[in-house]
């Protein structure tokens, strides 16, 4: 017998959870489909773990500047161990929180793999289920090249398995994934060099934003190997990895741990979407129009398996706003994708939001006005590790209207929410300016450039 809903989701991760919650709300019987940890990859092996670590690694570089700070510190060792557990079990109590939360909510939540029938009906395990509207959330996983050697090496997923912090580790990539985790490596201990294909950290991000990062990723002794393709990865008897070059044949090693960081897939393949006549990309992302319709007219896709933003916050936004529109009587109700803020916790943090420098001059060219400033934080004044921080605003036309804010810095992250939404608003130069400074901060330098 077939079990009939409203709407089901494909996938309990963050846009799954939130287009059945927000659709519980005004009265759908909901379901979710999720084969692995309910949360999807942001609970259990992105967002909030990632950030756990990061906090770990920003209490290690603090004992570094105690001493200048005048406390005698004797740091007796670091426990990857005791981190590990105390997140996990973090982790933990969020996964246990959202199943309470369903069950409270009256939303079915279905453990197995989910795939279509038809364009109504999705077989999980075997169970029929129907629904007049069916959102996929399946989210992405992280991509590990085709080469020989290729599984000696882990993920972000086998990063947070790690029992033991690995003393000499190779990161192969050069995206916010890649330089987060690089960062909080070194920060706890390990030697850690990164492997770029091209020349460029972070190379959709602002240039600005780049070199700072670099510069600061090389001064705190991360070894960063440019235009490097790997060809092959080699385990000697003690099980050593060796990097080969593709291009050089040189040999790159010898590392306890080799994390693959190159990239994301979405998550499409195994949904067996054919039989709902549902359509993908070349890569296999899922295309939706601007309400995130499918082109098939009771399907909708949120979230990774876009390719669009891929931010937990965006899936969440998109996935609400779509739940709002199918049963809230909102019929225009949709998600804007035009500004997005967005935060890498690298060491230092980078907050952007808006056009790029480049972005802007491709589309306004002379119209574009740029402010910058770079200078070392009152927290590092007097500490032997000199972090920089820099700041750029990207303003167009006569009025100067802000269309780009770009900080790195130490808390980049946390200063960033409130220029989003003043810019969002369409903020000029000169409203930032008539904004009163909060001193001593480096925020203030966001309302007093010149």
């Amino acid at each position: 017998m077939t079990k009939q809903y409203d709407l089901i989701a494909i996938g309990a991760g963050s846009g799954g959870l939130s287009v059945a919650e927000r659709a519980a709300k005004y009265g759908a019987k909901c379901a979710v489909v999720e084969a692995k940890r309910i949360g999807g990859t942001c609970v259990n092996l992105g967002c909030v773990p990632k950030k756990v670590m990061w906090y770990g690694a920003g209490i290690a570089h603090t004992l570094h500047d105690a001493a200048d700070y005048g406390f005698d510190i004797d740091v007796k060792g670091f426990s990857w161990e005791t981190l590990k557990r105390q997140r996990d079990d973090y982790v933990g109590g969020i996964n246990s929180w959202y199943h309470t939360y369903l069950k409270d909510s009256d939303i079915d939540e279905i453990t197995g793999y989910a795939r279509f029938a038809d364009a109504h009906t999705l077989d999980v395990d075997g169970e029929q289920l129907s629904a007049d509207h069916i959102v996929i959330a399946s989210g992405s996983y992280p991509v590990v090249p085709s080469v020989p050697g290729a599984e000696y090496g882990i993920t972000s997923d086998g990063f947070f398995a790690l029992e033991a912090l690995p003393q000499r580790v190779a990161v192969v990539g050069s995206g916010y994934i890649a330089v987060e985790i690089a960062g909080l490596l070194n920060a706890m201990g390990a030697d850690v060099t990164m492997l770029l294909r091209g020349e460029q950290l972070l190379r959709p991000f602002d240039a600005m934003l780049r070199e700072c990062l670099m510069e600061e990723m090389i001064s705190a002794g991360i070894n960063i190997v440019t235009s490097s393709r790997i060809g092959e990865v080699r385990k000697a008897a003690n099980g050593k990895l060796d990097l080969i070059c593709a291009d050089t044949g040189q040999s790159i090693g010898r590392f306890d741990q080799l994390l693959w960081a190159i990239g994301r897939a979405p998550a499409s393949s195994g949904l067996d979407l054919a039989n709902a006549f549902v359509t993908t990309d070349e890569a296999g992302y899922i295309p939706t129009d601007a309400f995130q319709n499918t082109n098939v007219p009771n399907i909708y896709a949120v979230g990774d398996v876009t390719g669009r933003a891929q931010l937990t916050p965006v899936a969440i936004a998109a996935a609400r706003r779509l739940a709002d529109r199918l049963f809230g009587g909102m019929s225009e109700r949709r998600l804007d994708y035009e500004v997005i803020p967005t935060v890498v916790f690298s060491h230092p943090p980078i907050a952007t939001v808006g056009l790029t420098e480049s972005e802007a001059r491709e589309i306004h060219g002379d119209a574009v006005k740029i402010y910058q400033s770079r200078f070392t934080p009152m927290y590092h004044a007097f500490t032997r590790h000199q972090s920089k921080m820099a700041m750029k605003l990207v303003t167009v036309g006569a009025r100067e209207k802000v269309i780009g804010c770009h900080v790195i810095g130490t808390g980049a992250d946390e200063m960033l929410q409130g220029f989003a939404v003043a810019i969002r608003m369409g903020a000029t130069k000169l409203d930032l300016d008539d904004t009163i400074a909060i001193h001593p901060t480096a925020a203030e330098e966001l309302v007093t450039m010149r």
